[in-house]
């Protein structure tokens, strides 16, 4: 994985090794991003998620942050934690998977209209073929958001994830769309950051290759 994305060995250790499903298994019924940050990827989702589409939200939580007035045809969740999925009246269905462990996702080819992976790209340790996976899942053409603030839970962060600021984070999230062929990438800053009193937000959106 390393050498296919041109990363240093090592780049998808975490400090914390420990099996991904103990980490996860309190329910944690927080915000993990300011009101700023949340307010501004609702509405960029507003812009760019398709209305009335088939939406994969991939692990999420107790909440979407997608725009309440807009109706989707289906929300479908991935997450670690049942408690939180459940609490989630976005979600028309769930499941919970250990994509760390394995990659597969339980979706046909073609059937997503988007895809969102909120303020967790950090955690993947083989993100190519996640992303993969969704590229298969999604129509062509169809948008996968990736956003991302900096903030974390550190330990479970993947090592290339820690050493890189906002910008760096950014191009790696590029780097990966790149890899896993998805294409007409951009990057999007949502929010600003200001220190103490405002959490910084970007999102960067690839679009599924043409079948």
């Amino acid at each position: 994985m390393e050498d296919e994305l041109g990363l240093p060995r090592g780049a998808f250790t975490k400090l914390d090794d420990e099996d991904d499903e103990v980490f996860y298994e309190p329910p944690r019924l927080v915000c993990h991003i300011d009101e700023g940050a949340i307010a501004a990827l609702t509405g960029f989702y507003r812009d760019v998620l398709p209305r009335g589409g088939i939406l994969l939200d991939l692990m999420s939580s107790w909440v979407s942050h997608l725009p309440p007035e807009i109706e989707y045809a289906v929300v479908i969740g991935h997450g670690m934690n049942t408690a939180e999925l459940a609490a989630n009246p976005r979600l028309s269905r769930w499941f919970v998977q250990n994509l760390n462990r394995e990659t597969s996702l339980p979706l046909g080819d073609a059937s997503l209209d988007a895809a969102m992976i909120c303020v967790s790209i950090q955690y993947l340790q083989r993100p190519l073929a996640v992303l993969r996976e969704i590229a298969r899942a999604l129509r062509p053409g169809a948008p996968l958001v990736v956003s991302f603030s900096n903030r974390c839970f550190w330990t479970k962060a993947v090592a290339i994830w820690r050493a890189l600021d906002d910008e760096g984070h950014a191009h790696l999230v590029e780097r990966y769309l790149r890899g896993a062929g998805f294409a007409r990438i951009e990057t999007h800053r949502l929010a600003e950051w200001v220190e103490d009193l405002s959490d910084p937000m970007f999102a960067v959106v690839g679009r599924a290759p043409a079948a």
